[in-house]
């Protein structure tokens, strides 16, 4: 593999040639912290130090490892992605590093560690088949110019049915900025909001309550019940329950 290749996922305008001290002093024990994380959670997870170009840490959980060991995949580094991500989605995280550090780039520097990137993309498991995944992409840490020196990339089965699907939050805010992939430019929408009833029917349905089940525990008819859902479907543009549960838990709605 070439080294041209790898380096395309280092935008110049994030390149880290050094640190000071005092970036340095302070910032070695966060790690425990994400291990600690990284057992609690179903989700893989793992960190990328944008100076020296690679992985720092990689969790144990398996859906992000496609077979491989995390000591494995710490080692490969962005060549990982190389082995597991067939050529169509290289190219598209290509273009999301692309536009994501050009969005990033017109940030105002002290709002740049609130924002996370989340899109979908394919990866090759140890069965060769095709599993569409969700990264969602964070900075940990920012260099006193405001460049990313390392940040946490959180994975999930994706919700959706194709990859892309790139978005933009800052937290605390009710606004996600969409990237337009076919007329390649950011959009700006108003995050999606769920009605008491919306979120009381996904809620037991997570713990698997049946129709006739949420309509006795929330006291109103089943058929109530499925015109809340066939709502929410069209609210999440989904096709079934599992799916909404899915959408809903990747992008914080309940």
């Amino acid at each position: 593999m070439k080294d041209q290749d790898l380096n395309s996922f280092f935008d110049s305008r994030n390149t880290i040639f050094s640190l000071t001290d005092e970036e340095r002093i302070y910032k070695f024990d966060y790690i425990e912290p994400i291990k600690a994380f990284a057992r609690a959670t179903y989700t893989s997870l793992y960190v990328i130090n944008y100076l020296e170009q690679g992985f720092e840490y990689v969790s144990d959980n398996p859906l992000f490892l496609c077979g491989n060991t995390p000591q494995q995949v710490l080692e490969m580094g962005y060549a990982f992605y190389f082995k597991h991500v067939p050529q169509s989605d290289i190219e598209l995280l290509l273009k999301i590093n692309s536009v994501g550090f050009d969005f990033y780039d017109k940030t105002p520097i002290e709002d740049r560690i609130l924002y996370t990137i989340s899109y979908d993309f394919h990866l090759k498991n140890q069965e060769g088949k095709l599993i569409l995944i969700n990264q969602k992409l964070t900075p940990v840490f920012l260099t006193s110019t405001g460049k990313i020196w390392k940040a946490i990339c959180i994975i999930s089965l994706s919700s959706e049915r194709k990859a892309g699907n790139i978005k933009i939050h800052k937290n605390g805010e009710n606004m996600v900025h969409n990237y337009n992939l076919k007329l390649d430019r950011w959009e700006d929408s108003k995050k999606i909001a769920l009605s008491k009833r919306e979120k009381e029917i996904l809620q037991l349905s997570t713990r698997g309550f049946t129709i006739n089940e949420i309509a006795e525990e929330i006291f109103i008819s089943p058929d109530t019940v499925k015109f809340h859902r066939r709502k929410l479907f069209e609210k999440l543009d989904v096709t079934n329950i599992s799916e909404a549960i899915a959408f809903a838990t990747s992008n914080k709605l309940i």
